[in-house]
């Protein structure tokens, strides 16, 4: 199947929500580190994937106020790590797990043994203490796409589909009842599968729209984003 997007409207941010939509789900689940996810990860059918972006965005804002050489350094080793994903960008999952377990497996070995040091020298108070510790605490998590080709190296993917409906709360505020955001999820869900599968959002539309009141309902499948080839 091609990639798609899928938002799921909740009235508010609950652990439930995301509980029961992912109900049946079993596989893996990169996400932040919001405790609503936990009894997923509880039940054994879902991993914990976590998210080096996360990770680096607190120490990258320490950096940005001060400065130093623990933040250079700290943001030196997470490069290396990205480098390594760009250089595998759009490759087969097995060949990703190769030199993931070639490259970057030894390189967060060596930066947990970095980060354990700097920790006897930190006080408990100190911001890179805390974006330290938070990395620590998730370190399973964020060493799970070492051992899976399939796993990103964070879920900036998610994160970038996102952003329109967190640019749209400003502009627009409300979705008006609990039935328009679920309208408004299924909307955001086809426009996002249209850019993932590099189909331009606003053709999609028009041509969906000029088709559907005669489409047949046993072929609306046909009118999905990546079976619409035509609209780029």
């Amino acid at each position: 199947m091609p990639p798609a997007v899928w938002f799921a409207y909740s009235p508010d941010r609950k652990g439930a929500h995301p509980q029961g939509h992912l109900a049946e789900y079993r596989g893996v689940l990169q996400a932040d580190a919001y405790g609503g996810y936990d009894a997923l990860y509880e039940t054994g059918r879902v991993t914990e994937a976590a998210c080096l972006a996360h990770a680096r965005r607190k120490i990258h804002d320490e950096h940005a106020r001060r400065p130093t050489a623990l933040t250079t350094e700290a943001l030196r080793r997470i490069a290396e790590l990205y480098a390594i994903e760009a250089d595998i960008r759009g490759s087969p999952a097995e060949s990703r797990l190769a030199v993931r377990k070639e490259k970057s497996r030894p390189l967060m070995q060596s930066l947990y043994e970095w980060i354990q040091e700097q920790m006897k020298t930190l006080s408990i108070h100190a911001e890179m203490a805390k974006a330290f510790g938070y990395m620590l605490k998730q370190w399973g998590a964020l060493n799970v796409f070492c051992g899976d080709g399939w796993v990103e190296i964070d879920n900036n993917i998610a994160e970038n589909a996102l952003r329109c409906v967190a640019l749209g709360r400003k502009n627009w505020l409300f979705a008006g009842s609990n039935k328009g955001g679920e309208a408004a999820a299924i909307i955001y869900s086809l426009l996002g599968t249209c850019k993932l599968n590099g189909v331009e959002p606003e053709g999609w539309l028009r041509d969906v729209l000029g088709k559907i009141s005669d489409w047949p309902s046993n072929r609306v499948h046909e009118l999905l984003p990546w079976n619409l080839t035509t609209v780029k």
